[in-house]
């Protein structure tokens, strides 16, 4: 049974999050993100954690880059990471670094707004889902840390067409893309250089999970084997699955009406 939350903005980050022991909450846009955690929260569940990549704010922070939250922060909180489970997280990810963490509702696209965020807040990194989680987290008096890992450096700005191509439900829509780049060929040098720090984000949060175990490293659950099992909740009921078929999971979709689980084999 899961008891960990696992809160992302991407379908793929949820693929990677879940075990076991931890049902993924995809956000999507982020619209429904909230009700879905709260729903999540009231069932069994020790604990939340934001999981997947983020933008980098600190200059000296390159694209692979694991931050372990000390603090969320956004323009109406500031809530501090349950210590605990921080301090798990960097034993057990040793090249980690451990700072505050921006939440934001739009995605910080320009080198200039990065920049901003950084002085305003401090926060090293920047993401749209940890002020969320951290804030349904304090409200239920749960535990919550945040792993983040650097796509986008500060001194890198994401080029229109990446943002087109990503689906309210936080899957990939390639056509989407490919229509964008023909939009605005000019963006292309500046996609393809976004593609290799996403290469280097990708391979960095599949070697943070790895290491993670079961549970997303809650300390509790630390003596536990990992198990093939997962549990996956998109917080968007326009969920395409043919982009969503992966072997050995098992996928549950939360759309507004309420839950819906089936299991893809």
């Amino acid at each position: 049974m899961a008891v960990v939350i696992g809160v992302t903005g991407l379908a793929f980050e949820a693929r990677i999050a879940a075990d076991l022991h931890t049902e993924a909450i995809c956000g999507g846009d982020g619209s429904t993100l909230a009700a879905s955690l709260a729903s999540a929260v009231a069932e069994d569940c020790s604990g939340l954690i934001s999981f997947g990549v983020a933008g980098g704010l600190s200059p000296d922070l390159p694209a692979g880059a694991c931050i372990v939250a000390s603090t969320i922060i956004s323009e109406t909180i500031q809530l501090s990471t349950d210590r605990n489970w921080s301090q798990a997280l960097l034993r057990l990810i040793p090249d980690s670094i451990f700072g505050p963490i921006a939440g934001v509702t739009t995605v910080a696209m320009h080198t200039e707004a990065k920049r901003s965020l950084h002085m305003s807040m401090g926060a090293l990194a920047v993401d749209n889902e940890s002020h969320v989680a951290a804030s349904v987290a304090a409200a239920h008096g749960l535990p919550m840390t945040a792993v983040r890992v650097i796509m986008d450096p500060a001194g890198r700005q994401l080029p229109a067409a990446a943002l087109a191509a990503v689906r309210a439900n936080g899957t990939i829509d390639l056509a989407a893309l490919v229509r964008a780049i023909m939009k605005r060929p000019s963006e292309l040098p500046m996609l393809l250089r976004t593609g290799l720090d996403a290469l280097f984000g990708f391979a960095a949060l599949l070697r943070c999970r790895q290491l993670l175990g079961p549970g997303l490293g809650l300390p509790s659950l630390q003596a536990c084997e990992p198990e093939p099992s997962s549990s996956i909740v998109y917080s968007e009921c326009s969920l395409d699955e043919r982009n969503l078929r992966r072997p050995r999971y098992a996928i549950s979709q939360a759309c507004s009406d309420g839950r819906e689980r089936s299991g893809v084999r």
